[in-house]
């Protein structure tokens, strides 16, 4: 049984970032807590919950100490509001979510009806309608894109995660809504890279093994791009490895989303090279 592991894989730049930022405040103020998941990965966010590190669903949960912004960012009110508190205020907005809110702020400033493609309810999607303004609308999918009426000034981001080949055919579509239309790829190269080595992996493989939290958006697109090549399992640990997977299975492939620590990814891979002496027993 062969495990291959897709070239890129794991954790990306901005997670990394917000990871490390959070561990170095640890234990430096009475009280220290992200506003949200600080990434959409369970394991991590209890392991940091173990360093000291707490999480808060609310600004009102705090009154005193040092709140971190999630890697997913926020709106400009949580920051006016934190400032009004009192609080230390450590932002782990990744940068690509952090260009996309400037972005989308800049278009409105400017006039364009932002027009912003990705998940409604993701929070990165949420902050980022937040600095567009109250006349942003988001975008998930085609149907959606065909309602927008024409308007003179048209701007376009995008959820940094999202699918490259889904925002270019609704772009094909909203082109058609103005004569005046400003497009900003606001996906990041890492997602990018991760879902091409992902789905170039599933296309050599029997069956792929997807490691992620089920809350995380690019893990998921992950998963449904793998799926389209072969048979594929999304798991969060290697405890969730059935040996009955791995029955006629030749060879594996495995990746991981941008919000998946290394020490998961080494769990199931190791798990994996195992499975021959476990499936024997079968």
């Amino acid at each position: 049984m062969n495990v291959i592991l897709a070239e890129y894989l794991g954790f990306c730049y901005g997670v990394k970032r917000a990871i490390k930022l959070a561990r170095e405040q640890a234990g430096k103020d009475s009280f220290v807590a992200t506003l949200g998941p600080i990434i959409h990965n369970p394991q991590m966010v209890a392991q940091l919950d173990a360093e000291g590190i707490k999480m808060i669903d609310t600004l009102d949960e705090i009154n005193k100490g040092t709140v971190i912004i999630r890697s997913h960012g926020v709106g400009p009110n949580i920051y006016k509001k934190a400032e009004a508190k009192g609080l230390t205020v450590l932002d782990a907005t990744c940068p690509h979510v952090k260009k996309a809110q400037m972005s989308a702020k800049n278009l409105a400033a400017e006039g364009y009806v932002v027009i912003i493609i990705g998940e409604k309810k993701h929070p990165e999607v949420k902050s980022i309608f937040e600095w567009a303004g109250e006349n942003a609308i988001v975008v998930e999918d085609e149907e959606q894109a065909r309602q927008i009426k024409y308007v003179p000034k048209l701007g376009v981001v995008a959820q940094t995660t999202f699918s490259r080949i889904k925002f270019k055919q609704l772009v094909e579509i909203l082109i058609d809504k103005s004569n005046n239309i400003k497009v900003l790829r606001t996906i990041c190269n890492a997602t990018e890279q991760r879902q091409q080595a992902a789905a170039d992996l599933a296309s050599e493989v029997d069956m792929m093994l997807v490691i992620g939290g089920k809350n995380s958006a690019n893990t998921t697109r992950l998963a449904d791009l793998c799926s389209k090549q072969c048979l594929t399992y999304h798991i969060e640990t290697a405890d969730e490895l059935d040996a009955n997977w791995f029955h006629n299975i030749e060879k594996i492939g495995v990746t991981a989303g941008a919000s998946t620590p290394d020490w998961l990814i080494r769990e199931v891979y190791t798990k994996c090279k195992n499975m021959n002496k476990i499936c024997k027993v079968y």
